[in-house]
Formats: C-alpha cells, structure tokens, sequence
C-alpha cells in the first residue's frame, strides 16, 4: 500500500535581489546555493544537525535585528535576504581573523581563499603565542582563566596527541565546530565518546575526564575524521606523510570499492597515492552509509598493503632462475 505524501508548500523569498521560490523548510544557505551564491561556512555539513556555531555563514535579513545563520535560520514567506552587505562582510572578516590568529588553518580547504577574500590581517592581532605544554589545555579547571598576556594573540597550540596506530588529534587545529561532536554523538554513531569541556577561550573537545583515547569509549569508527574540515583529526597514515614531506593530492587518485568485511555494502573511497593507500571515506551522499563507516571499514585495509609488499618481498627473495611466484592480492591499485 503506498502512502501519499503531500508536496511541501512554496516559499517565495528574495535573495540579493532575484525571487525564488523554494519548499517550506528549506534554510537560506539552502536557498542560496540553489542560485549558484556562495556562502562560506565551517560548520555545516548536509548529514549532520547544524549548530550555529562558526557564524562565518551569517546574512543580513530585512528587518532582522541582529545577522542570522544561514545554514539554520529556514526561509519565511517574503523573507529578504542580502548575502553581501558591508555588515555581512565585516562581521566574517572578524570572524576569521579571529580564527586565524588563533587557530592553526594550514590544512583547512578554501580558507586562505576567504582570508584574501575579506582582506583579513590575522597578524594585527600580534604574535602566537607560545604552545602549551602537553595536557594543560585539557586539564583547564571551567572559570579559572590565566591573566591575557597582551603581548601575543592567545592560541590553542598545544603538541598533537598520538595516542593509538589510527588517527590522531591535532587541536591546534580544532575551531570548536561540533561537527565530531554531532557525528559521535545523536546525529550518527551515538557513543558520545567526545564533548565540549571548558569555557570561553579554554573550551575544547575533550573524552570523558580527558582519558586518552585507548581508555575512552571511543570505538575508532572514524566518522569524526570524516567530518572534521580543518585536518585537527588526520589518519595516521596521512599524517606520518605530512610529517614526512610526502603528502601530495595532486599525486592522488580516488578508487570506489565495496568494504569486504560484512553484508551491509558500505561503499569505500580509497584514496591511493604512488599505489598505497592513505586514507579510506565514504561519499556523504551514499544512502547505506551517509559518509559513515565502521573501524574495519575505515581502518581495515592495511591487509592490502601488507600482503602486496609481502608479495614482492618473497618475490625478490627467489632465486633468478625459480619460476616467477604467483602475487597474491592487488599487486597494483587501479582505478576502476
């Protein structure tokens, strides 16, 4: 038996100027990138219940008295919206600049783009100063702050914790997005391994008594990786390659394949460079896995490399004369 679903009302909105007509429902940076206008945001992301909290995607709306966060506030009927005023571009310049005085962005895509975009001086504020030393960002007591020192720009550096073989974290990089938040927690993976800790400048995403990852409930899905947009959670394969000077996307190519550890039928996205995989995703629009994998399937795939470089060991091993030696698995990653 089918069930009929009513159409969704129209909405018909204004937006820097052209009329649109878009399902009740839909929020405005929805409706803007159904017209090809472009909003910067951090914290968005289609599959995860957006949180309002990078505001570097506000807009001015007609008679609003404060700018609203386009990737929440849902259009109303003759709603006007402008993406581009001076009060629009201000408060994201400020917004930014913050960030990157504070925040290490190297690995964020488009940022350094947007930067140049609203002529931000994030070196106005000062010098970064010095990292804290292991731990004391995760041990910040709630309402107990240091004296500023006027000197520098305050920062969240702080060493990269390293703590298991998968991924590591890295919140020097981390702007509080919530998006590892929302995957781990009621959006996804519902183990709420991780949460916000602190207040103000010390706030940080934090384990439950900020216990290191092997101790946590953590159960190494990954799907915080997936959807952290600064590179402050990295696989450890690809950070090894950072490390090493060896990281190059360009040299990169994306093979899709079904994960051969159940029946679900995730689809993997290996990313293969110099024929050795570095990091495994899933598509965010996939409908089995919405971007979401377990640890077999987002870890699991060293067996490939492990029984390739096995091969040509033994391989190499024979003597010059002994038949060649049949390679057991892949012994060249292809795309398809």
């Amino acid at each position: 038996m089918s069930v009929l679903v009513a159409p969704k009302r129209q909405v018909e909105v204004k937006i820097n100027d052209q009329a649109v007509s878009v399902p009740e429902g839909t929020t405005i940076l929805q409706a803007c990138q159904g017209l090809g206008v472009e909003i910067p945001t951090l914290c968005y992301l289609r599959t995860l219940h957006p949180v309002n909290v990078c505001r570097v995607c506000v807009v001015e709306v007609e008679g609003a008295r404060t700018l609203v966060p386009s990737c929440s506030r849902a259009v109303e009927p003759g709603m006007v919206v402008r993406t581009g005023t001076e009060r629009v571009r201000h408060s994201r310049k400020m917004v930014l600049e913050f960030l990157a005085s504070s925040v290490d962005l190297s690995t964020t895509p488009g940022v350094a783009e947007w930067l140049d975009e609203y002529e931000c001086r994030p070196a106005r504020y000062g010098p970064p100063a010095p990292p804290a030393p292991a731990g004391v960002r995760d041990l910040a007591p709630p309402g107990h702050h240091e004296p500023p020192r006027p000197e520098y720009a305050a920062t969240v550096a702080q060493p990269v914790k390293i703590d298991n073989d998968l991924y590591v974290r890295d919140y020097a990089k981390c702007i509080l997005c919530y998006k590892c938040v929302e995957g781990c927690g009621s959006d996804h993976q519902n183990t709420f391994a991780i949460a916000v800790a602190g207040r103000g400048f010390d706030a940080r995403i934090s384990t439950e008594f900020a216990v290191g990852l092997p101790d946590s409930a953590c159960v190494y899905c990954g799907n915080c990786i997936a959807v952290c947009p600064t590179g402050a959670l990295m696989f450890k394969s690809e950070f090894d390659h950072r490390q090493a000077g060896s990281w190059n996307e360009r040299r990169q190519t994306r093979v899709h394949t079904i994960c051969p550890y159940c029946g679900v039928g995730c689809t993997l996205e290996l990313h293969v460079q110099d024929n050795e995989i570095v990091r495994v995703t899933s598509p965010f629009d996939h409908d089995v896995t919405v971007g979401n994998l377990c640890v077999k399937g987002r870890f699991g795939w060293r067996f490939v490399q492990n029984r390739a470089a096995a091969s040509s060991d033994k391989a190499s091993a024979n003597d010059p004369d002994d038949p060649p030696v049949d390679v057991v698995g892949p012994a060249e990653i292809k795309p398809r």
